[in-house]
């Protein structure tokens, strides 16, 4: 991994995002009217100057009762009671709820006001050897970025694409279409294996004749902030891996969202800040803005 001379700051900025959801169990309890829940949790990521939350679904339970977390309705209560934070869910192309996911997709970017985003849930095929045609299609196929509503405001019309290239499978995907990538790592080669993936996503992205500039890779790590002290420490982590070009920011996965987060934001935040590594406040409203990205060049919209 390159050297880096003391003093030296990164010229990329810091990325941050929160995985609301955070353990089992605290999906397996969700009801409707835990909406309050996740609102909580997202304006105290947005009071600490994160880029986004991410939620996923949950399955169906087997024995068909209610219950089932479905992220695209939850964020979509989550947005007007936010306003800088962005919301990424993880859902499905196929979707089991009652709106498909591009016109579910729309509404939460409609009502956020640009701060929308979606992590594909990939279907087991990926797992294997799938044609490489395939899985370079499969973003289209499932009609993204094409979820632009007919006629979308300013600053709404193109959720950001965030896929999870941790597999050899979605990488591929992952640098020609995404405008964020995460890796799941840990253990003791974490930091080898985050800067080799984010190395070789950069890299094909740019035979892709794209500027990989463009793309966000997030090393993704769980995280257990059990004392005050470990938010320090992880704000020195944060702080290495950046500077070192190892990663572009961080996708934390906590053990227990309320008090992890309530650490990140309150501890490691301020840390980091103190640094001068990351930003006081948004300067802007869209989740794009945040990832410094621009609004694409509009597709017309295809009938799928």
């Amino acid at each position: 991994m390159p050297e880096t001379p003391p003093g030296h700051r990164p010229i990329r900025p810091l990325h941050l995002a929160f995985a609301i959801d955070g353990r089992e169990q605290h999906r397996e309890r969700y009801e409707a009217s835990s909406y309050i829940e996740y609102i909580e949790l997202a304006r105290l990521a947005e009071r600490g100057a994160l880029d986004f939350v991410t939620l996923d679904d949950s399955p169906a339970p087997a024995d068909g009762s209610a219950g089932r977390l479905d992220a695209l309705a939850v964020l979509t209560q989550v947005a007007p009671a936010t306003d800088r934070i962005g919301l990424v869910a993880a859902v499905a192309a196929a979707h089991p709820g009652p709106v498909p996911v591009p016109a579910a997709l729309a509404a939460l970017d409609r009502v956020s006001r640009g701060r929308a985003g979606w992590t594909p849930l990939l279907p087991d095929a990926w797992a294997a050897d799938a044609d490489a045609p395939l899985r370079a299609g499969w973003a289209d196929a499932a009609g993204f970025p094409d979820v632009a509503s007919a006629d979308p405001g300013p600053l709404e019309g193109w959720p950001v694409l965030a896929v999870d290239a941790t597999l050899e499978a979605p990488r591929e995907t992952a640098a020609r279409h995404a405008d964020v990538a995460y890796v799941r790592v840990g253990g003791p080669h974490s930091e080898r294996l985050a800067y080799e993936a984010r190395t070789d996503l950069r890299r094909r992205a740019t035979a892709y004749g794209r500027d990989p500039d463009r793309l966000t890779v997030l090393a993704s790590l769980t995280v257990e902030l059990f004392d005050p002290a470990d938010a320090v420490v992880l704000a020195d982590l944060f702080g290495d891996w950046h500077r070192d070009g190892i990663t572009d920011g961080f996708h934390v996965r906590p053990a227990d969202p309320r008090r992890d987060l309530a650490r990140l934001v309150n501890a490691t935040v301020p840390v980091l800040q103190q640094r001068g590594l990351f930003r006081r406040f948004q300067p802007g409203t869209t989740l794009r803005e945040h990832l410094g990205l621009d609004r694409p060049v509009s597709r017309p919209v295809t009938a799928r």
